[in-house]
């Protein structure tokens, strides 16, 4: 049975679906006013791998993935390259698909603009003022009533009384406590806005994610997911705002991603210290990277240097050279490796233990292959379906071993024509002469009865 770590119990929980074999699932997306850095490829990375688990093992999974297209950040940008706010998110997104795109991320089944739903929150604002859970200020923005809500903290683990302010509190004159969070800005001069009960403006941050998730899935829903940064506030007062207005419990399970470091601080826009996903893919493979983030456990903190990309590659080598000339064949089934893939997953989706089964089938099929191809090629199957769950490993073997930003590959085939026409006509001291000039670029040959394989020098 596949357990989860909840983040609002603290417990691993087996997991307990609403409906049968169907998993509602929602994850905060990106602020799009700049380019996805690290810190985002580990978050929707971590949820990807918990989504291709699910689905795996038989679950429907309708995956929502908000885009959040309004925000004072957004409105910054626009005014410093004095642009359409529109012009900025659009940009931004595409960006953002783009990156998703090439560490191999399952589209979400909804992607959710802010912006589309702004009805959907002014609705839910203003039911919040009716029951008295929320106020319109002296200077008409509309803040929710933190003291209100007697379970205010029970994701985060505070107490109200303790509570400090987080990084989206706004401390203001007009709030009635401090920990009071807004929910309707008014607009200031030259900014966009809607409509509104309470005078023209737009929807706080927190509002977004409760109304579009409450609104496409329901409540309450199975799973919500996000980076540890968000736990508090935005979590705790999507809880705090969701409850109030329906009576009911929000979500069941949430589940948090742990921080991805560098210099031993959290990577992150606000602290200057990022790494855009698209500066790494100039210099890495989106499937190094890929490994890179998953090879720690999700909740866990994860250090970025270029070392950790480094053994990430010659892991990857290490799992293709497994795969390397085997025959096609049906995946093994009922295997102890299996077997251990999904005990590993099962617990909380500990994914270095299952990337540790990886590599003992990867030593399984090295050692069968001198006695059983066929066998070893069942087993290469299997290393390769595991492999996808996990979104690695799908690459062709021999585009693997040649990948490489400098390589020519024509002028490769070339030079090895040439040292098998040489060795053809006993031209030896030609073919040393070209097997040295490969060398010199770095490139390494072997020869088979198979014929003339090469691979980029790792």
């Amino acid at each position: 049975m596949l357990k989860l770590f909840n983040t609002l119990t603290r417990n691993k929980e087996t997991l307990q679906t609403i409906k049968p074999h169907k998993i509602n699932f929602y994850a905060c997306g990106v602020t799009v006013y700049d380019y996805c850095h690290l810190g985002h490829a580990r978050t929707y990375t971590a949820i990807d791998v918990i989504i291709r688990y699910l689905r795996s093992q038989g679950f429907e999974v309708n995956y929502v993935r908000n885009i959040t297209d309004i925000d004072d950040k957004i409105i910054k940008r626009a005014n410093d390259n004095k642009e359409p706010y529109q012009d900025v998110t659009r940009r931004f997104t595409e960006a953002m698909h783009e990156d998703f795109s090439a560490l191999g991320l399952l589209e979400p089944n909804k992607k959710p603009r802010a912006t589309e739903y702004i009805v959907e929150m002014i609705e839910l604002i203003s039911g919040l003022i009716a029951n008295g859970h929320a106020y319109v200020a002296s200077n008409g923005d509309v803040y929710y009533d933190v003291r209100r809500f007697g379970e205010y903290g029970c994701l985060s683990h505070h107490d109200i009384e303790q509570l400090e302010n987080g990084a989206r509190i706004e401390v203001a004159e007009v709030k009635r406590d401090p920990l009071d969070f807004v929910l309707w800005k008014l607009a200031k001069a030259g900014e966009p806005f809607w409509d509104s009960p309470w005078g023209a403006g737009r929807p706080g941050w927190h509002t977004e994610c409760s109304a579009m998730s409450m609104k496409l899935l329901g409540v309450p829903f199975d799973i919500h997911a996000g980076g540890r940064d968000l736990i508090f506030p935005h979590h705790e007062n999507e809880i705090a705002q969701s409850e109030a207005i329906t009576g009911k419990k929000f979500v069941n399970t949430w589940l948090h991603t742990g921080f991805l470091e560098i210099g031993k601080e959290k990577m992150s826009k606000s602290l200057g210290n990022f790494v855009t996903i698209r500066d790494v893919l100039k210099h890495h493979s989106p499937e190094i990277l890929r490994y890179f983030l998953i090879a720690n456990h999700y909740r866990s903190p994860l250090v970025f240097t270029e070392d950790t990309l480094l053994q990430a590659k010659q892991a990857l080598l290490r799992l293709y050279t497994a795969l390397r000339f085997l025959p096609e064949a049906e995946r093994a089934k009922n295997t102890v490796f299996e077997h251990g893939f999904i005990e590993a997953m099962n617990d909380d989706i500990n994914t270095p233990i299952a990337l540790s089964v990886l590599f003992e089938l990867a030593h399984d099929i090295q050692r069968l292959r001198e006695r059983d191809l066929q066998q070893a090629a069942a087993h290469g199957a299997l290393l390769k379906y595991l492999g996808s769950i996990l979104g690695i490993l799908q690459t062709d073997v021999e585009a693997f071993f040649q990948a490489g930003s400098d390589v020519d590959v024509a002028q490769i085939e070339t030079l090895i024509a040439a040292r098998q026409k040489a060795r053809q006509e006993k031209n030896w001291q030609e073919a040393d002469r070209i097997r040295d000039k490969l060398a010199s670029l770095s490139i390494i040959i072997e020869d088979s009865s198979n014929g003339t394989t090469w691979k980029k020098q790792i």
